[in-house]
C-alpha cells in the first residue's frame, strides 16, 4: 500500500513545520481559498467577452457552450475535490498527479498548469487595458488611440506584481472585494434585462422567450464542443484553491469545500449572465451578429437598458475583475513554480519565501513571461481583442492538458488502488470527464483555421520543455519522487490542533 493510501481524511489542521527558512503561512480559511479560485475564474471579466465568442459559433444558442462546460467542469472537479481530501500541496496538479500516477507525469502536468496560468494571465492583463481604456473613453478622459492599451497593461502589471508580494490573506481579501462589486453590478444589469424583456419592453422590441436555446441549422454536439472552449475558458482556474494546500488551515477539509463553493457560485452567475446577454441583444440574425461581433457587451447592454453611467461602471468593474484574474494567475503560477523548483532541487534563491510567506522570487520569475507576451503582442501590432483571445485560448488548451492528467490520476487512485476510496459506480464520473476534456481538445485542434491552428503547437512546445528537462537534468526524477514522498510535506496526516493549556501549566 502506498503512502497516500495510508493517509486518512482528517478535519484537523496540518501543523506548521519548523523550517530552516521562511515558509508559506498556514492561515487561510475556506472563504479565502474559495475567493482565490473565484479570482482565477474572474467571472465578471470572463463574461466580458466570452459570451460574444460563443455566440460567433452558436448564434442564439450561445448558452449551450456554458451548459456544456458546466457539465464538463463539474465532472473534472470531481477528481480535484476527491484528491484534495488526501493531498495538500502548493504544487496543485503537480502533486495530485505526481502522487497518483508518477513524479514525471506530475512534473509535466504541473508544467502544463503553470503554462496555462501564465498565458491566461497575459491575456487577462491585455483585456484589463481593453476595458479600462473603454471606461476612460466613456468618461471622456482618453481618446480612441488603439495603441494606448500597452501602457495601461504595463501599469496594471506593475501594480499586480507589487500586490503579489503581500501576504496571501491580504491578496484573497482584495480579490473577493473586486469580484463581489462586479458580480453585483452585472447581476443588476442581468435582472433589469430579463425584467424588461419579460414585459416585452426591450429597447428595440426584444422579448424574453426560449429562443436563446435555439441552435443554428446544422449545429450539433460537435459545434457545441467547439464553442465550449469559451465555456471551459470561463471556468479556467476553478482548481486554484488546490495551490493553497500549504497555506490553508485544515486543507483536506477546506480546499474541497472551497472548490465546490466557487463552482456553484460561478456557474449560477455564468448562466444568468449568458442568458441575459443573449436575450438582451435579441435573437434575430442581425441582433445575434451584433452580439457576436461586440468588443464590449457590458457597455452595449448597460447603455441600452439602463444608461451610459452603468455602461462606464461595468467597463470599470470588468477591468477590476480581470485585474483579480491576473493576480490570481500570477500567484498560483508562482506557487506551482515554487513547488516544482523546491522538489526539483533548484537553487535556493528560486525557492525563497519572504517573512510575509510570499514566494517572492517565483512571483518575479512568473511575471517575466507575462510581460514578455504583452510587449511582444504590441510589437507585432496585434489588436487588443485578438491578443486577448489568442492567449486566453492558448492558456485554456494548456489547462485542459493538466485537467486530463489529473482526471486519469484520480481514476487510478480512487478506483484501481485497493482499498477503493469511492463507490464503484462513481468510476463513470472521471471517465466521462476525460471524454469531455478530450473531445473539447480535439475540436479545438483538428480543423481549426487562422492563427488558432498554431496554438496547439505552442502548447506542445511548452510541454516539450518539461519533457526535455526530465531527460537531461541529472537526478531530477529522483528528487521529485523524494519531494513528493517526504513524510514531512503538507500531504502528511494532520496532527491534532493545539489546545489551550491550563493557567497552572503555563506558569510553571
Amino acid at each position: 500500500m502506498s503512502k497516500i493510501d495510508k493517509q486518512p481524511v482528517t478535519d484537523k489542521p496540518v501543523p506548521a513545520q519548523a523550517p530552516e527558512e521562511h515558509q508559506l503561512k498556514r492561515e487561510l480559511k475556506v472563504t479565502d481559498a474559495a475567493s482565490f479560485s473565484m479570482s482565477l475564474i474572474g467571472p465578471v471579466g470572463a463574461m466580458a467577452l466570452l459570451g460574444a465568442g460563443a455566440a460567433a459559433l452558436l448564434g442564439t444558442g450561445a448558452s449551450w457552450a456554458f451548459i456544456f462546460a458546466i457539465v464538463g467542469v463539474s465532472l473534472v472537479a470531481y477528481g480535484f475535490i476527491k484528491l484534495s481530501r488526501y493531498i495538500a500541496h502548493s504544487g496543485s496538479v503537480y502533486a495530485l498527479v505526481g502522487q497518483t500516477l508518477s513524479p514525471k507525469a506530475g512534473f509535466i502536468a504541473g508544467w502544463a498548469l503553470l503554462g496555462g496560468y501564465l498565458a491566461i494571465g497575459a491575456g487577462s492583463t491585455i483585456e484589463i487595458a481593453l476595458f479600462f481604456n473603454r471606461f476612460l473613453q466613456g468618461i471622456h478622459i482618453l481618446g480612441s488611440d488603439a495603441s494606448a492599451w500597452i501602457w495601461t497593461a504595463l501599469a496594471a502589471m506593475v501594480i499586480i506584481i507589487v500586490l503579489s508580494f503581500r501576504e496571501m490573506k491580504v491578496i484573497t481579501k482584495v480579490l473577493l472585494i473586486c469580484e463581489m462589486v462586479g458580480v453585483a453590478l452585472v447581476s443588476l444589469l442581468s435582472v433589469v434585462i430579463l425584467f424588461r424583456t419579460g414585459l416585452g419592453h426591450g429597447p428595440q422590441g426584444q422579448t424574453l422567450s426560449w429562443s436563446f436555446l435555439k441552435l443554428p441549422r446544422g449545429s450539433g454536439v460537435g459545434t457545441i464542443a467547439g464553442a465550449a472552449v469559451f465555456g471551459f475558458l470561463a471556468f479556467a482556474g476553478f482548481e486554484g484553491a488546490a495551490a493553497l494546500g500549504e497555506e490553508t488551515v485544515n486543507p483536506k477539509k477546506q480546499i474541497p469545500r472551497a472548490i465546490k463553493l466557487a463552482l456553484v457560485i460561478v456557474a449560477s452567475f455564468f448562466l444568468l449572465t449568458i442568458i441575459s446577454q443573449s436575450v438582451g441583444y435579441g435573437t434575430s440574425p442581425a441582433e445575434v451578429l451584433r452580439f457576436s461581433s461586440s468588443a464590449g457587451p457590458y457597455g452595449d447592454l448597460g447603455t441600452a437598458y439602463v444608461g451610459a453611467w452603468l455602461a462606464a461602471s461595468l467597463n470599470l468593474v470588468a477591468s477590476i475583475s480581470l485585474f483579480a484574474i491576473t493576480i490570481g494567475d500570477l500567484n498560483a503560477g508562482a506557487r506551482i513554480l515554487l513547488a516544482l523548483s523546491r522538489d526539483g532541487g533548484a537553487p535556493k534563491i528560486l525557492t525563497r519565501v519572504s517573512k510575509r510567506g510570499t514566494p517572492t522570487t517565483t512571483v518575479a520569475v512568473a511575471a517575466v513571461p507575462i510581460l514578455g507576451i504583452i510587449i511582444g503582442q504590441r510589437l507585432a501590432g496585434t489588436g487588443v481583442v485578438d491578443a486577448t483571445f489568442y492567449w486566453l485560448t492558448i492558456g485554456t488548451l494548456s489547462l485542459l492538458v493538466a485537467y486530463a492528467f489529473a482526471t486519469v490520476g484520480a481514476f487510478r487512485f480512487l478506483f484501481l488502488k485497493l482499498p477503493r476510496k469511492a463507490p464503484g459506480w462513481q468510476a463513470a464520473v472521471p471517465v466521462l470527464a476525460l471524454a469531455f476534456v478530450g473531445y473539447t481538445i480535439y475540436k479545438n485542434v483538428v480543423g481549426v483555421v487562422g492563427p488558432y491552428r498554431f496554438f496547439p503547437y505552442i502548447v506542445l512546445g511548452w510541454l516539450l520543455i518539461a519533457v526535455i528537462m526530465l531527460m537531461v537534468v541529472p537526478g531530477l526524477t529522483g528528487r521529485l519522487r523524494k519531494g513528493l514522498s517526504d513524510p514531512n510535506d503538507a500531504a502528511a496526516p494532520a496532527a491534532p490542533a493545539p489546545t489551550a493549556q491550563p493557567v497552572k501549566e503555563l506558569s510553571s
